[in-house]
C-alpha cells in the first residue's frame, strides 16, 4: 500500500512541475503515465487480494 501511495505522490509532483515549468512538458506526460500504471497496479492488487480471501470452509 505504501508503494501505491508513493507512486501517486510522485505522479502528482511530476505533473505539477511539468505544468508549472515551461519546457518541461515531458514531466507532465511522465507523471500521467506513472499515475495510470499505478492505478492499474492497484486495481490488479485489490482484485487478486479479494480472490485470495475467498477460502472454502
Amino acid at each position: 500500500m505504501s508503494l501505491f501511495l508513493f507512486l501517486i505522490l510522485v505522479a502528482v509532483v511530476l505533473g505539477i512541475i511539468g505544468f508549472v515549468v515551461h519546457g518541461l512538458f515531458y514531466l507532465l506526460v511522465i507523471g500521467a503515465i506513472v499515475l495510470v500504471v499505478d492505478l492499474v497496479y492497484g486495481v490488479t492488487r485489490v482484485r487478486r487480494g479479494a480472490k485470495g480471501r475467498r477460502r472454502g470452509r
